[in-house]
């Protein structure tokens, strides 16, 4: 059990030290961008009802509405 708890604070402290540099960031977005093709447009309509599910706090018709959305990776 020792060996495993050192090997895993071995490598949390990589990732630690890692992410305390100037370029982490940087790196990050590279491999993880965050508008990966602009900024994507949403169906009026539907956000329509989300927003009438949300202001109503209708939950079950805010999900079906949300998960409906199309994801375009």
């Amino acid at each position: 059990m020792y060996i495993c708890k050192k090997i895993m604070n071995h490598w949390l402290g990589l990732s630690i030290e890692y992410a305390n540099q100037r370029s982490y960031l940087d790196d990050l977005f590279k491999v993880y961008p965050t508008i990966p093709e602009g900024i994507r447009e949403i169906d009026q309509q539907l956000w329509s009802k989300i927003e009438n599910a949300f202001n109503k706090k209708d939950n079950e018709l805010l999900i079906i509405n949300i998960l409906s959305v199309k994801l375009n990776f």
